[in-house]
């Protein structure tokens, strides 16, 4: 989970100056805020798979439903804040800023369960 963390928070702020590059100021926000967003929840969906590969074939199941569940919340949230707040959460440097932190930490997670 440290590593998660540590990997989430470099593409977060890697992201964040892309973002202020490309957008200008208003870039930068919705790059730490939905990087942090896709960070946190990636850390907890790993931590919910954690042993789950030991055990039954439905309690996998569950934990996985957990960690596809909480993606999904995240793109609810995401939605929501473009929705209510679109001067502060443009869409694009929004979604750029959720997904672009969200998809390499699932293939690190995949790598790491190897």
């Amino acid at each position: 989970m440290k590593r998660t963390l540590l990997v989430g928070s470099a593409l977060t702020g890697l992201l964040a100056a892309t973002l202020g590059a490309g957008f200008g100021r208003i870039g930068v926000v919705p790059g730490l805020v939905f990087g942090a967003l896709a960070t946190a929840i990636q850390a907890g969906a790993g931590h919910a798979m954690r042993g789950a590969t030991e055990l039954p074939y439905s309690a996998f199941l569950k934990r996985y439903g957990i960690g596809m569940g909480l993606r999904l919340g995240g793109v609810g949230v995401l939605m929501a804040a473009i929705v209510m707040e679109p001067a502060l959460f443009p869409p694009l440097p929004s979604a750029i800023g959720f997904l672009g932190v969200l998809i390499p930490l699932l293939f690190f997670e995949t790598r790491m369960a190897r």
